[in-house]
């Protein structure tokens, strides 16, 4: 199969001052990048000729970091409670959920995005307001987060929580005034209750994972990740690419647990090459909570409180995996929301290398998942170890106005720190950790450049970069990531044709509305597998 585009913006992300005027794929591969004549006297007679007729065509956009199959393709069967602004408008959604699915007595409903900064309560939901909806389904709500959770009577009992059970340590556990549990539960508590429900919804996953794949690509992204995964998880891709239900790649990260390593050696073929569309990159371990939640773990205390967030591993267990990934000469990506976890990470890499006598143990681009308030020397000392930011810039957009509440202003105007980064010579990329948000990266590059929050307010001036620089977040540097730079990222011949077609060039309309810009066609190893 031959393909000439031509007629259109040509971003290569080859260089800003690349230019080209055609683009010429066979068989997946490009061929030829240039100008029209000296591409067009490589085509054969057999090519067809694709007419751009004005519009962009770049590189396919890769997030850097997400749940895409462990988590996303589940949640296209919730209840989205995102729109619901106060407590009433909560408990209407989810009943109108419960009858619309008609839903049994003792089957679960499942509730997912609320976020308790945008509710006129400005609190969490509780476990007396579920139980409004039904107390014959066990009902959980899922924080927009992930990391904490809201149950109802019938929920809390399926897994034994009672009003008199003892805190969990590296959890928050909410309770009434008179000592009853009021249902609210963050990271370990919640794990219990997160685990059943995707427990139960296993045998849905491959109608789900078409639904979620698909909006993927209609975001013009054809490479993600499934950070926090398990050897069933790799199992159940494979089966799907062995379905050839797959067109996305998906690169896999092991949960640091104690069958991790054996997951490793299962899958040896994968670690680290694609098997059909499914490969491991490494293994993925989290260290705290979300600051939005005031559960990410900080140095110095929320504004206007004596709270520091919730650190959730142990020094020596965190210097164990960091190790063992150094021992399989793997990646490990952490997720660090607060500058107190950023220390953890890096003292835990720092304490760890001098003791690895792996060879390779400078390459192996360890990652610093969301990276929300890390201050600038620590990115300055991931410059030092070679390791890479991959930032959850959207973040500022959509919660920039709660972090300038829970920080105070300098400290909230330096959330996703893009700039110190760059300055830095750091290969930053931005992620959407879908489900969390929707996998929207030209929303990430909007957000990169603007740094506009929902309010309206510039949260971080100093932190705004240009956009062909947020561009390489989305693009190159996240293909970079994934050791992936020298097939993906970027418009150049030997590379595979993973491409988009979008109505407008980000470089060309105002910096405003490139979050307008429409994805028109997402073409995968030069095959188009998304049409708007």
């Amino acid at each position: 199969m031959e393909k000439l585009y031509f007629n259109g913006d040509i971003i290569t992300m080859e260089g800003p001052d690349d230019a080209a005027e055609a683009v010429l794929v066979v068989d997946g591969i490009i061929k030829a990048v240039g100008t029209y004549d000296a591409v067009a006297a490589q085509k054969s007679a057999n090519c067809e000729m694709v007419d751009l007729q004005g519009k962009t065509l770049m590189p396919a956009f890769i997030d850097a970091h997400g749940h895409a199959a462990s988590m996303a393709p589940m949640f296209a069967d919730l209840c989205d409670l995102s729109a619901c602004n106060n407590f009433d408008e909560i408990v209407v959604a989810l009943k109108k959920y419960k009858e619309e699915r008609q839903i049994p007595a003792g089957e679960m409903i499942v509730g997912y995005n609320y976020d308790e900064n945008f509710l006129a309560e400005k609190t969490h939901p509780h476990r007396d307001l579920l139980d409004q909806v039904s107390t014959e389904h066990p009902i959980t709500i899922l924080h927009v987060s992930v990391h904490m959770v809201v149950a109802n009577s019938m929920a809390l009992a399926n897994v034994n929580y009672t009003d008199d059970m003892a805190d969990i340590p590296g959890s928050e556990i909410g309770r009434y005034a008179d000592g009853r549990l009021d249902g609210y539960l963050a990271e370990a508590a919640s794990y219990a209750l997160i685990g059943g429900i995707f427990g139960a919804m296993q045998q849905k996953l491959p109608q789900l994972w078409s639904v979620s794949q698909n909006q993927y690509l209609s975001y013009g992204i054809t490479t993600v990740q499934d950070g926090g995964s398990d050897e069933n998880v790799v199992k159940m891709l494979l089966g799907f690419d062995q379905a050839n239900m797959m067109k996305l790649d998906v690169v896999v990260y092991e949960s640091c647990s104690p069958t991790a390593h054996d997951t490793m050696q299962t899958f040896k073929d994968l670690c680290g090459k694609y098997k059909g569309h499914v490969k491991i990159g490494g293994y993925k371990i989290v260290l705290d909570g979300s600051p939005q939640a005031k559960t990410a773990w900080m140095t110095e205390p929320y504004e206007g409180t004596e709270e520091y967030g919730v650190p959730i591993i142990k020094d020596e267990v965190l210097e164990h995996y960091v190790k063992q990934a150094l021992d399989d000469n793997m990646q490990i990506l952490a997720h660090c929301n607060g500058d107190a976890t950023g220390d953890q990470y890096l003292g835990a890499i720092e304490k760890m290398l001098p003791l690895s006598d792996n060879p390779n143990k400078e390459n192996l681009r360890f990652t610093m998942i969301h990276c929300q308030t890390a201050r600038k020397d620590q990115v300055e000392k991931m410059a030092k170890l070679k390791m890479v930011p991959s930032i959850f810039v959207a973040h500022v957009n959509y919660w920039g106005d709660v972090h300038l509440k829970n920080f105070g202003m300098v400290r909230g105007s330096r959330i996703s720190p893009v700039k110190d980064a760059l300055d830095a010579g750091l290969k930053y990329n931005f992620h959407t950790d879908t489900p969390v948000v929707k996998p929207d990266m030209l929303h990430s590059v909007w957000t990169a450049v603007n740094r506009i929050s929902r309010g309206g307010v510039v949260v971080g001036e100093a932190q705004k970069i240009g956009v062909y620089d947020a561009l390489k977040g989305v693009t190159i540097n996240a293909a970079y990531a994934y050791f992936e730079e020298d097939s993906k990222g970027s418009i150049k011949a030997g590379k595979r044709a993973d491409l988009v077609v979008l109505s407008d060039s980000p470089l060309k309309v105002d910096p405003m509305a490139i979050k307008d810009i429409k994805v028109l066609e997402t073409i995968k190893d030069g095959e188009t597998v998304y049409t708007a």
